[in-house]
């Protein structure tokens, strides 16, 4: 039995351990070493290829090509000399773009884990394909070509250079060029050989033609200096907008996300292109790698180097922002449906050291009348910080299950920490010997059980990647669901962390384990292969550090036969996939899972957070960044540690944060073992601010949950950029520092110490605070706003109709509420507004329009001189009935004058019971209509004006 004063200690030297890695690593980001790359070496003799055949679909949906290298290069390692190239239009609106080995299989993201179009060159033998290309190709291939796409609705187009390869994406509608990577030769020989191809080429262009080698990759696209990038990560950014000049590293890393411009706990290949002009044309792009990799983001190219794998690119036409994420969520998958309560406030800190220190912090929430959804639990629970176990003293089976009992009777929640790494003392701990049965550990080079070591100290990672590793997983959940019936799993660790580097490692089980002392205590071997040190570097942790380190190590193989090497990036993503279908198996209801490594398609399947920050005013500003570019990536449901994880915030810090994040998707509190405590009801100024705070969140939980509808359907993001609610105004571009939810309701968050104002876009039209309906009109400018200390702006735009209901504790108090709508007119003389509700039990296992199973409303609003109505167009309204909910009230925004008449579906109301004006706001409030939500109404207005009605 371990005591608690071991356990601080060794928790300490841990934290130290990884503070001086952090430190070190930000110290290199801003004082990088030169690469250890040949890239000069490489662009003076490397030539490229040449397309050698050509075969079209016979639907005309595209064509495979048969490339040939030009002249071999011996920097970064061997060139491959045949490739097959194959394009095809998946849909009108995606160009798939698929370049691999014609000989030999290549490493590819494995399609159990990425449902998507197969390439045809993997549906069949490489030489037979490749033969039957040139068989079919008498033609010699021109020195240009492209897709045919004038029969139908596409709208981009494939065109190629022959020789050096490269190739263009074109819009059509425009003719704009989104991506190129076709360079420019100065000169050229004229030894032309029977082919038209150059023997002999002198590049002087900034990028090199396409390189493909085994564990080199390389190719480039032009870059056009006006366009606005944004995605590549995952990377703490101070701004939202990728920087040019600067190199982009994807790896999957544990480091503190305090570090600035690194690679961080997930990699997404992924960027959107915004152009200036032609109202802000969006187009997406996303290299399906799963290797490492930098971007290189130059003044006017792009170029990826990659340690392997094959190219395959999705070009998405948009051309809005959210048509972008639509087409590619469609794509990867659609982002998860997240139960109606993990939108409610959740509370963790590492260091609850029993349930009395849970029950004392849930006490205190409600004492201070600050809603609380869910308490977490970090390892503390843990038997020696063994996965699906629990500590035989201060988390005792029957006292915490009596605890999450009492949790659900108050309708809150309970949610608790996983990490990857499998304890291998304990020869009786049940979920070690389950995995060794059913073999579904990662093995060493040597074909052993790969040793590493975490928290429990030696450990070995679940392989999950292995067909058994599914129903293993799910029966350890299962068995730990039975006694500790939680509601939802963290998933953390997962990049995966190991405290030793090695690729084959032991210890002495007779000697025990020894005390942890921040350090690795395994014996272990330094691998030296191709894959340990790999002939190209990438920039990890800023200062192209080896890639195994604090990692599985590079030369592990899973059982499919695929190295760590090639899969590390997936890890974190395999590890969610089997989650997500283990807690829908054993809970039967709709999952919860928070992962700290994403990759693509992470968020079809778990929620996110942003990893270790710091409490700092520095890292409250970049939580704003993180989060927005989290939804780009198709990961909508994100948060970051509010108040900071690392270091004690002060007061003022953490008022402002509980602000801000009371907005984030995922609003959580976090902090690590050694920071001081900080829970908002510490300060009574940050209990002001968060009651009222949380109490507008709450209220808007149906508008928020309609938003969690979106994403899942359309893949939109629930907290968006400015530039995705305005794609025609360019200054939204700029901004970083706040955010929309959905495209009608603007947060304005003051981010520096001392403020009583901030400084704030409003996009055109009118704006509507929606704490006291105070409006501001812009014309698409900044405006300096007031900001005391307990107030963050939060507007609602005109053309919005926003349903709420009533502000509590708990979401389960708010679902049987009354609701509200609200709804916020223009200035103009004849003005729109529009909004749409989704209902369903808030935890099915689908979330999905049915009848009898769901209810969605659509409310429109027109008004003009002197009248106005509003209409609700309700689908499957049965739903709704079931549950009795009602529409309470109606309050508008922008009425200038009280109404002479007002009817429900031609009935009159009472003017003198039911409406309120209120002059200095200008709003009129319709209560106590107690409308069935599931029925559709048409509610009707009239002044006594006949003109200059509205604002």
């Amino acid at each position: 039995m371990r005591s608690e004063g071991t356990v601080l200690v060794s928790a300490f030297l841990g934290i130290v351990w990884w503070v001086v890695v952090a430190v070190a690593a930000a110290a290199a980001a801003e004082f990088s070493p030169p690469p250890p790359n040949s890239a000069s070496t490489l662009r003076a003799e490397h030539q490229g290829y040449r397309v050698t055949a050509v075969n079209e679909f016979a639907d005309g949906s595209g064509f495979v090509a048969a490339l040939e290298l030009i002249k071999p290069s011996e920097t970064y390692g061997v060139d491959i000399k045949q490739l097959s190239m194959v394009v095809r239009n998946e849909e009108d609106e995606l160009l798939h773009v698929h370049i691999s080995d014609s000989l030999s299989p290549r490493w590819e993201v494995p399609q159990e884990l990425i449902q998507r179009p197969v390439p045809l060159s993997l549906l069949h033998d490489q030489n037979t394909l490749l033969q039957h290309h040139r068989n079919l190709n008498s033609q010699v291939p021109e020195s240009q070509g492209e897709l045919d796409s004038t029969s139908s609705d596409r709208l981009l187009e494939f065109s190629y250079t022959s020789a050096p390869f490269g190739f263009s994406i074109t819009r059509i509608s425009t003719g704009e060029v989104l991506f190129n990577s076709t360079p420019v030769a100065a000169s050229s020989s004229s030894d032309d050989d029977d082919h038209g191809v150059i023997d002999d080429i002198v590049q002087s262009f900034s990028f090199n033609s396409m390189v493909f080698k085994d564990q080199y990759l390389e190719i480039s696209t032009q870059m056009p200096k006006t366009t606005s990038l944004f995605g590549l990560g995952e990377s703490t950014k101070s701004k939202l907008q990728i920087t040019r000049g600067r190199t982009y590293t994807l790896w999957a890393t544990d480091i503190g996300a305090y570090n600035v411009d690194i690679d961080l706990y997930g990699a997404f290949p992924f960027y959107m292109d915004v152009r200036q002009g032609a109202a802000g044309a969006s187009h997406g792009v996303l290299l399906l790698n799963s290797n490492g990799m930098d971007v290189d983001v130059n003044e006017d190219f792009l170029t990826y180097h990659i340690i392997g794998g094959v190219l395959d690119f999705y070009f998405f036409a948009g051309p809005s922002p959210l048509s972008v994420v639509d087409q590619y969520t469609k794509l990867i998958g659609r982002p998860a449906p997240m139960p109606f309560w993990s939108f409610g406030f959740h509370q963790c800190k590492w260091g609850y050291k029993n349930i009395d220190d849970l029950r004392y912090v849930i006490e205190n929430y409600r004492k201070a009348n600050i809603p609380l959804e869910t308490i977490w639990n970090d390892i503390d629970y843990m038997d020696a910080y063994k996965d699906f176990t629990l500590d035989p003293v201060s988390y005792t089976e029957p006292a915490l299950r009596a605890f999450v009992d009492e949790l659900h009777a108050n309708g809150q929640h309970y949610i608790l920490i996983l990490d990857p790494g499998i304890s291998v003392i304990d020869q009786n701990y049940s979920t070690l010997q389950r995995g060794l049965r059913a073999d579904i550990f990662l093995k060493n080079e040597f074909g052993n059980n790969y040793l590493a070591q975490v928290w429990p100290g030696p450990v070995y990672f679940p392989d999950f990647l292995h067909p058994k590793a599914q129903s293993w997983w799910t029966t350890e959940i299962a068995e730990f669901f039975k006694k500790v019936p939680f509601d939802g799993l963290w998933i953390d660790m997962n990049e995966a962390v190991n405290f030793c580097s090695g690729s084959d490692c032991s210890f002495d089980a007779t000697a025990g384990v020894p005390s942890f002392d921040g350090g690795c205590f395994l014996h272990c071997t330094t691998g030296s292969t191709q894959f340990d040190d790999p002939p190209y570097k990438i920039d990890h942790m800023g200062e192209y550090s080896e890639i195994g380190e604090r990692s599985i190590a590079m030369t592990v193989k899973h059982y499919t036969g695929a190295l760590e090497y090639d899969a590390h990036n997936l890890y974190g993503l395999s590890e969610s996939i089997v989650t997500n279908k283990a807690l829908k198996e054993v809970t039967k209801k709709r999952p919860f899972i928070l992962s700290r490594s994403t990759f693509v398609s992470s968020g079809a399947h778990a929620a996110h957070w942003t990893g270790d920050n710091k409490a700092t005013w520095e890292d409250l500003e970049y939580s704003v960044a993180s989060v927005l570019n989290s939804g780009i990536f198709g990961v909508p449901m994100v948060g970051a540690d509010i108040c900071g994880f690392a270091g004690n915030a002060t007061e003022e810090l953490c008022n402002r944060w509980m602000q801000l994040g009371a907005f984030y998707p995922f609003a959580r509190s976090h902090a690590e073992i050694l920071s001081n405590p900080q829970e908002p009801y510490l300060w009574e100024s940050v209990a002001i601010s968060s009651r009222k705070a949380l109490g507008l969140r709450y209220r808007l939980l149906p508008y928020m949950y309609t938003l969690m509808y979106e994403a899942h359907t359309q893949g939109f993001p629930i907290a968006r950029p400015l530039f995705f609610g305005f794609p025609e105004d360019s200054i939204t571009l700029t901004v970083s520092h706040q955010f929309l939810l959905g495209n009608g309701i603007l947060v304005s968050p003051v981010l520096s110490p001392g403020q009583t104002s901030v400084n704030a876009y409003l996009p055109e039209g009118v704006w509507y605070n929606m704490f006291d309906f105070s409006k501001v009109t812009s014309q698409g400018a900044y405006h300096m706003l007031p900001a005391a200390a307990d107030e963050i702006n939060v507007h609602v735009h005109e053309g919005s109709v926003v349903p709420m209901q009533g502000s509590a504790l708990t979401t389960a108090e708010v679902r049987n509420s009354p609701f509200t709508l609200l709804v916020a007119l223009g200035k103009d003389l004849f003005t729109r507004a529009h909004g749409t509700l989704f209902l369903d039990s808030g935890d099915d296992l689908e979330m999905v329009l049915q009848n009898g199973k769901s209810t969605l409303v659509t409310y429109f609003v027109e008004a003009s001189t002197g009248s106005g109505h509003m209409t609700a167009s309700v689908i499957y309204g049965s739903y709704a009935l079931q549950q009795g909910w009602q529409l309470h009230t109606v309050q508008i925004l922008g009425i200038k004058h009280m109404p002479t008449k007002i009817s429900i579906n031609g009935e009159p109301v009472s003017l003198s019971a039911k409406a309120v004006f209120h002059p200095p706001k200008l709003f009129l409030e319709i209560h106590g209509l107690d409308l069935p939500v599931g029925k559709e109404f048409e509610l009707v207005w009239e002044t006594t004006s006949s003109a200059d009605i509205l604002l």
